[in-house]
């Protein structure tokens, strides 16, 4: 099998396989075309490996970048077709680095955001990188982001929003510029036990309306006022065992009725 050459390239070490593409585009399937196919491919792999390098540092290791990008440059050298005219290289970049894109969008989002704001997370992106570097140390405004990625400020705004959403952050995480272990978890809110208190009034309410008159006092002083049965007879001028009686039967009427109706 003869090596494949080396020329004058973008990809210094990138090899002229026109020579190669031609002869398996002609050859039929089988071990021989398999042959050729796997020496293009190991061609190409450093330029792959170039590609997937542009990638690193964003959650993802360098060696499953290159492994995607690897993947790329296969399906690259499988559609190409060298009859078009076009270079290989032409073909493969755009290839390789719209599998990696894929990748990302597809298995590193911890958060699920739409493909459409995912591609504008990526313009936004880059044009948040670029300004940064000519407007003076400030961060770019919205309006310039939308301007130099070709975009809507609202569109621009639903990108900068996706950058955080990338990944999620533990809530266990600790808060920055704190030294004593308080957390994301710490800061979330509960339950309100007050909500329990106004759905029972509001439960009771209109109970409490069709109680007699002296028992909607009773009830009132106990549990508004918080008074003593005692205290509650010396008023009336009844017996506190009597007190004690008709809070008890009242209680347990309009505790029938409400679970009659959550029943029915």
């Amino acid at each position: 099998m003869p090596t494949l050459a080396h020329t004058k390239h973008p990809h210094d070490d990138a090899p002229d396989t026109a020579e190669a593409f031609q002869r398996l585009a002609s050859l039929p399937e089988g071990e021989e075309r398999e042959a050729v196919r796997q020496d293009i491919v190991r061609a190409w792999l450093p330029m792959a490996d170039r590609l997937a390098g542009r990638f690193r540092n964003r959650g993802e290791s360098l060696e499953d970048l290159k492994q995607v990008a690897a993947l790329g440059l296969v399906k690259a050298v499988d559609r190409y077709d060298p009859e078009r005219g076009a270079a290989f290289e032409s073909f493969a970049v755009p290839t390789i680095t719209g599998e990696i894109k894929r990748h990302f969008r597809d298995h590193m989002w911890t958060l699920h955001v739409p493909r459409r704001v995912q591609d504008l997370r990526g313009r936004v992106r880059a044009a948040y990188q670029e300004l940064s570097h000519s407007v003076g140390g400030r961060a770019p405004t919205v309006s310039e982001i939308a301007k130099k990625a070709g975009m809507t400020e609202e569109e621009a705004v639903a990108g900068l929003e996706a950058l955080d959403s990338f990944t999620a952050l533990s809530l266990d995480a600790e808060l920055p510029g704190t030294e004593d272990g308080y957390t994301l978890v710490d800061a979330l809110g509960g339950p309100d036990p007050a909500l329990d208190v106004v759905i029972d009034r509001e439960s009771v309410k209109p109970r409490l309306r069709n109680l007699p008159e002296r028992e909607q006092k009773i009830l009132y002083m106990r549990f508004f006022r918080d008074m003593t049965q005692s205290r509650i007879a010396e008023d009336l001028g009844i017996s506190q065992m009597h007190v004690s009686r008709l809070i008890s039967r009242c209680c347990s009427q309009m505790r029938e009725d409400i679970m009659r109706d959550v029943a029915a």
